[in-house]
């Protein structure tokens, strides 16, 4: 297996150790995924699929999270919020928002690009230079905002 699920075996032996129960629960449901990915795809998964992986259960627990603060349960928001932090300790450091607009704005010029029709350059653009550090619904949002 890959270097990310050992990281991850390892520190679920520690939480263990710990009786750190969240962190556990968090952790095993992560490794899970990353063995029912390798046997869906029939190979070890490799780092973007890891990534992908860790991007698709923080979006859930947030969204969770969400949903849980607004049926007033804060408690259940809270625990999913941890859950969020702690497996986004494993993604790289996010690109700030400005970063991605001064990236947007300096494609923008220098392609002419213009209208909702430059959406496309754009995200495909900013998805490769940004890759892993960047979410694609910020990048969407940022562009719109920068075409007006």
């Amino acid at each position: 297996m890959s270097t990310s699920y050992e990281t991850i075996q390892a520190e679920l032996k520690t939480a263990m150790k710990a009786g750190e129960k969240e962190a556990v629960s968090t952790l095993r449901l992560l490794l899970n995924e990353i063995k029912n990915e390798a046997i869906r795809v029939g190979a070890e998964v490799d780092e973007a699929g890891f990534l992908a992986i860790v991007r698709k259960g923080v979006k859930q627990r947030k969204e969770s999270a969400e949903q849980y603060r607004e049926g007033g349960r804060e408690e259940l928001a809270e625990k999913e919020e941890r859950e969020a932090s702690l497996l986004g300790s494993y993604l790289p450091v996010q690109v700030s928002e400005d970063d991605i607009r001064a990236a947007i704005e300096e494609l923008v010029a220098a392609e002419g690009l213009s209208g909702p029709q430059a959406i496309g350059p754009i995200m495909r653009a900013m998805m490769t230079k940004f890759s892993g550090s960047a979410d694609g619904g910020t990048i969407n949002r940022i562009a719109r905002e920068v075409l007006g």
